[in-house]
């Protein structure tokens, strides 16, 4: 950098102090706030070296670096009327030259004649920019502010401004001066504030670049949120080996612990071991939900008697702090233990009872319905596939059970996972066991499927059962609004169905599972099935496969995804291959010409009609290809056919390039249309290829 350009370049800082912002929102809070205002410079054409980001529970700041003094210069062009309307004859200004120069505020000597492309007209030019670049900042701040995403603003005092929390200072300056500006009703200063017990005075920053390094020296607060978390991790870390176990680290959490320390210390607790016959996961939902503590587990993977928490100060006294946390997580834990210990004693059996009286859905019926049709379908699928009938329908049965329980009613992430311990405490079968638990996988995209076949057909029919049910009373899905989750349930049904490789039919599967409902509207089953169908389109683009391949398979008019899976699959080899285009093209004119006639052609070719050269060859290629496929097709080797099939493109060149097909001989013209149509039903037999014409 030039000792010019380093002249040039300043530094901008804004800080906002709040009151405590909400941990869960702050990160992206942050995010917004930079994003905003980096685009916002963008657009003024501000160039900046970078935007530094900081944030913690009660503030919201970023560094600027790298500004120019003043926005850039830049011609700008106004053209005006025709020459011959600007000018009389005598070439003086008319009304409409005089309006042109009073309007961009110029004289008649700036006025030129210039033609635009397809006349000549009056024209001008101006320059615009040069503006102190520290003018605009607080403006664009404000607007920044003001855009953040926040669902519900609030006020304070008599104030009529509103955020996220109430603000208490502000502090903007550009390079070491302070800049005169409001935000949120306050005056801007220089004057920040450090952590709140270990920094009760005000610190002044000298500059801008100062902030970062004055906070963490003299106010005990690292102000950069990336800082802070890799601080608060390799911290948890080494208090869990040093505890003998490895501490398990969830990235929400991590980011949540982040934004609600300015001055991270990580301390160890213990709790009683008798603790660990509750489940674990009820423990660890119980610390991480309630009391923000990172769990411990040990070489094998089980829970210690052991919790990390984050303290926000360095304490005289960190015992102090380690007993009065484990004081409150104690009440917790005992909590947790005894609605476990009461639950033991209703079976699931028993507690489906109260499922009668939990509405599922108003016009749907109740849980308790809900587990009657979940039974009822998964050994319906069962049935298809040669599985346990029984054991799929006892895993519907008891699906909902732990719903009502006292453990799931307390933490509510335990929905399945307690359902699991009972069923075993209950003697229930293992796979029934396990079912309950995997009923919900999976839960987001890339998530683990069921490991178990009643597990996945339990959490199937649960996903076909709600599609079916609310399609049936016509509470469809839009873009912006899917208030019961279909898109993420159809999603999770169709992966169920290709990645556990269940050769069953969706149109029949929606079939039965409307029939056991009464009332639902006509043509439901039509619409949750090409809802359900379409989901594919957005899986196969995140996968990187083209929409042709899939409108290909779908001219099918499928509804078994795995055998649409695995036809997508080869189509998309099937691209890859140097005669797709050509065979695609080619059959792009078969169906053309096929599609205009008034009636379909024979379906057998005769051979003696067959002329020597490119037409006989191609109906050689085309029988031999037929015996060459058929057992690959009864295979569903879709992508060796498809292989096999273009080895025809020679043949299909020739013949295009050497035989007239709309001959005005019929014999012959009827003979060669049957001929392409075989061709065509050759490779329809996979999907209709035409549909991958590039276009």
């Amino acid at each position: 950098m030039s000792q010019s350009n380093f002249v040039a370049s300043h530094t901008f800082f804004v800080e906002l102090g709040t009151e405590e912002l909400p941990p869960k929102a702050l990160l992206s809070l942050s995010q917004a706030f930079h994003q905003h205002l980096a685009d916002a410079l963008s657009a003024a054409g501000i160039a900046v070296a970078a935007i530094q980001p900081y944030a913690t529970a009660r503030r919201l700041a970023l560094l600027v670096t790298g500004l120019p003094a003043t926005t850039p210069l830049q011609q700008i062009t106004h053209w005006g009327p025709p020459a011959k309307v600007g000018y009389d004859a005598d070439g003086q200004l008319t009304k409409a030259g005089s309006a042109f120069a009073d309007k961009n505020g110029i004289t008649a000597s700036d006025i030129q004649i210039a033609n635009d492309g397809k006349i000549d007209k009056l024209v001008c030019h101006t320059q615009a920019g040069g503006e102190p670049v520290a003018s605009l900042l607080p403006a664009l701040v404000n607007a920044a502010l003001a855009a953040l995403p926040i669902p519900k603003r609030m006020r304070w005092g008599s104030s009529r401004n509103e955020f996220v929390r109430p603000a208490q200072w502000l502090v903007m300056l550009f390079d070491d001066q302070v800049m005169p500006a409001e935000v949120l009703g306050i005056q801007a200063g220089n004057i920040t504030r450090g952590h709140r017990v270990h920094c009760a005075q005000p610190l002044t920053i000298s500059h801008a670049e100062d902030y970062a390094q004055l906070l963490a020296e003299q106010g005990y607060v690292l102000a950069d949120f990336a800082q802070r978390r890799s601080l608060v991790r390799s911290q948890v870390e080494a208090t869990g080996v040093q505890l003998g176990g490895v501490a398990v680290i969830d990235d929400e959490l991590l980011d949540e612990v982040t934004a609600l320390v300015e001055w991270p210390v990580a301390l160890a607790g213990e709790f009683e071991a008798r603790f660990l016959s509750v489940p674990a996961e009820a423990l660890i939902s119980s610390m991480k939900e309630h009391q923000k503590y990172f769990h411990v587990v040990d070489a094998q993977g089980q829970l210690m008697p052991h919790f990390i928490t984050v303290a926000n100060l360095e304490s005289a006294d960190p015992a102090q702090v380690i007993a009065g946390n484990e004081k409150v997580i104690r009440p917790r834990l005992s909590d947790a233990a005894f609605f476990f210990s009461t639950d033991q004693q209703t079976s699931l059996e028993q507690q489906r009872e109260k499922l009668r009286n939990v509405m599922f859905q108003a016009q749907l019926g109740s849980l308790f319905d809900k587990t009657e049709r979940l039974a009822k379908l998964a050994g319906f699928m069962a049935g298809k596939l040669g599985a346990d009938v029984a054991l799929a329908q006892r895993a519907g049965q008891l699906a909902k059970s732990d719903l009502v329980s006292k453990m799931v009613y307390e933490f509510a992430d335990m929905q399945g996972i307690a359902g699991s311990y009972y069923a075993a405490n209950d003697g229930e079968p293992a796979e029934v066991a396990q079912a309950m638990l995997e009923q919900y996988l999976p839960k987001f995209a890339g998530d683990q499927l069921p490991a178990s076949t009643t597990g996945a057909l339990l959490a199937l029919a649960d996903r076909l059962d709600t599609l079916m049910g609310i399609f049936g009373i016509g509470q469809i899905p839009t873009g912006s609004k899917d208030p019961f989750g279909l898109r993420r349930a159809s999603l999770g049904a169709l992966r169920i169905l290709v990645e556990k490789g269940f050769e069953l039919d969706l149109r029949e599967l929606l079939t039965y599972a409307a029939s056991l409902y009464t009332g639902l509207q006509a043509n439901s089953l039509e619409l949750a099935l090409a809802y359900m169908l379409e989901r594919f389109s957005s899986w196969y683009a995140d996968a990187g496969i083209s929409a042709e391949v899939f409108q290909a398979v779908q001219a099918k008019t499928l509804t078994t995804p795995l055998d649409i899976n695995n036809r997508v699959l080869a189509v998309a080899a099937f691209c890859q291959l140097p005669e797709a285009q050509a065979l695609a093209a080619a059959n792009k004119r078969v169906a053309n010409i096929l599609a205009k006639l008034d009636q379909a052609p024979a379906n057998q070719v005769d051979a003696s009609l067959l002329q020597p050269g490119a037409e006989q060859q191609l109906a050689a290629a085309i029988a031999a290809k037929q015996t060459q496929v058929a057992p690959l097709f009864a295979a569903r080797d879709y992508r060796q056919a498809l292989a096999v099939l273009a080895e025809l493109r020679g043949s299909v060149d020739s013949f295009f390039d050497d035989v007239m097909v709309m001959c005005d001989d019929q014999a012959l013209r009827q003979n060669r249309l049957a001929l392409l149509q075989q061709l065509r039903d050759l490779f329809w037999e996979v999907a209709d290829i035409s549909c991958l014409v590039v276009k």
